[in-house]
């Protein structure tokens, strides 16, 4: 019997990322399928069964009449679920551990440089100024997580035995061990009154679009020794208010800021966060996972799936994660 083809759908990212490379990487792991790279007008859209892919445009999976499974290439899949053409097959997304890993030490590299004053200390170095200040343990800060699935959690847990203080919101119950966690609407507030650093990690949702506002930041610890909270943002850029971080970064309300996502992206050049003296930016490259693992966890899945097996990870597209 012959196995469906695997089609690849990739649009933008890194030179890692290129379409090129992602179709080498997936003919070494599927040597008995036929991969195809899309556009090509050599081959009939009947043949397709699975299709790979990163920030497809609207309608393109539409085209394949017998696509049984969608596999995200990264993990966020906030662009699939706005095409309103998408088939009504399942839709899988990323969860290596080569992913959260990489996530987790962005978080804790970020927390610590704001832990340990690194925006103060590389002016002073700049300056030629020997002026430490005092040093505040990690246990008298509080590390607010806002997202507790896989990348949450494994955050937290590293923060927590670096020895933060560490609490996690959600918008459903969970339960992390040493992390006092909330969830829903009603212990947000609750949540931000004890957080020092904000850490997101949310999918984006209609529910969660701009909920880093000015609102959220003025409910934030004000008493901590960092003197004012701190925004790290790795989940999406659709999650902030741009507007709401630059107000709050110049009137005080949030002391400083780590992004590594944003509405525009590639950040436009005229982005004053590019020369904000309270702004870590990074381009988007957090959990920029090796695609290698990723290949062969997709792989995985469709041998697993095409001998009866089920898939891992797939996103419930009622929640939008």
């Amino acid at each position: 019997m012959t196995k469906g083809a695997l089609a690849i759908l990739v649009h933008g990212g890194t030179e890692n990322w290129s379409p090129q490379r992602w179709k080498g990487r997936f003919d070494d792991v599927c040597r008995d399928r036929r991969v195809i790279l899309l556009p090509d007008a050599s081959f009939d859209p009947a043949e397709v069964h699975f299709a790979a892919v990163w920030k497809p445009k609207p309608g393109e999976l539409a085209s394949f009449p017998n696509l049984r499974v969608i596999f995200n290439l990264g993990a966020g899949v906030d662009a699939l679920m706005a095409d309103k053409s998408l088939p009504d097959v399942p839709l899988v997304r990323v969860a290596v551990a080569d992913l959260t890993e990489r996530m987790t030490e962005y978080v804790v590299l970020h927390v610590l440089m704001h832990h340990r004053q690194e925006l103060y200390l590389r002016d002073s170095q700049r300056e030629k100024r020997w002026q430490p200040k005092f040093q505040w343990a990690a246990n008298a800060v509080t590390v607010g997580i806002m997202g507790l699935g896989t990348l949450g959690a494994h955050s937290a847990d590293v923060l927590r035995r670096i020895g933060f203080r560490v609490t996690g919101w959600s918008s459903s119950p969970k339960q992390i061990e040493g992390v006092e966690c909330f969830h829903g609407a009603a212990q947000l507030d609750a949540f931000l009154q004890r957080t020092d650093i904000l850490v997101c990690l949310l999918p984006l949702t209609a529910e969660t679009r701009h909920i880093l506002n000015h609102d959220v930041f003025a409910k934030l610890n004000r008493t901590s020794p960092l003197g004012a909270p701190v925004l790290i943002n790795a989940g999406r850029g659709g999650l902030q208010n741009e507007a709401d971080i630059l107000r709050c970064l110049d009137d005080g309300t949030l002391g400083a800021a780590s992004l590594d996502v944003y509405e525009t992206e590639p950040l436009p050049a005229d982005s004053p966060f590019w020369s904000h003296p309270k702004v870590v930016l990074t381009p988007h490259n957090a959990a920029d996972t090796d695609p290698d693992e990723i290949s062969k966890y997709v792989a995985r899945q469709i041998e697993r799936f095409e001998a009866g097996g089920a898939l891992e990870n797939v996103v419930d597209r009622k929640r939008g994660y």
